[in-house]
């Protein structure tokens, strides 16, 4: 199994539907393989929190000047472009399996601060377009739910319109 900051990612084997679940008293959720052990379900940390995030490149943007660049397109743009570095990161890998087992420690090093590049341009966009991207993520959820009800596309990768009533 592989862990960061003391949680476990996983053991790169198991696959979400061949696991079951149950949830610890915190509310942290063990998924269990069929045949074995439970495996504790990646967690992220609690903080810093969005807010936090967003405050800390406000003073960043406000210290340097920046606001005057970062403007929605511009931050779009920005944003755009990182997730192509990410990409760059499993160019030519193939598929790769959960927890990145076969990964150095360059490589998941790079790749956190690749998608720390595009968190933090997504927390800007947002903030420069006044989405509260907490509220934004629960009402959005709500409308998953609908759209994917989980008693029609349990272990389907179909998009919504493809499923019949």
């Amino acid at each position: 199994m592989m862990a960061t900051n003391g949680k476990v990612l996983s053991d790169g084997g198991a696959s979400h539907s061949a696991m079951n679940g149950s949830t610890t008293t915190d509310g942290t959720k063990l998924l269990t393989k069929e045949a074995g052990a439970p495996v504790e379900r990646f967690t992220f940390s609690r903080e810093p929190t969005v807010e936090d995030i967003r405050r800390m490149q406000a003073e960043f943007t406000d210290e340097r000047d920046w606001n005057q660049f970062h403007q929605p397109r511009n931050l779009l743009l920005a944003l755009v472009g990182e997730v192509g570095e990410v990409s760059e990161l499993f160019q030519w890998k193939g598929e790769v399996a959960e927890g990145l087992p076969d990964w150095s420690e360059t490589e998941r090093e790079q790749l956190a601060h690749e998608l720390s590049d595009v968190f933090i341009y997504l927390v800007e966009l947002a903030e420069k377009c006044r989405v509260d991207l907490p509220q934004a993520v629960l009402r959005k959820m709500v409308l998953n739910r609908l759209k994917y009800p989980a008693s029609k596309v349990h272990g389907s990768a179909k998009k919504y319109t493809e499923y019949k009533d």
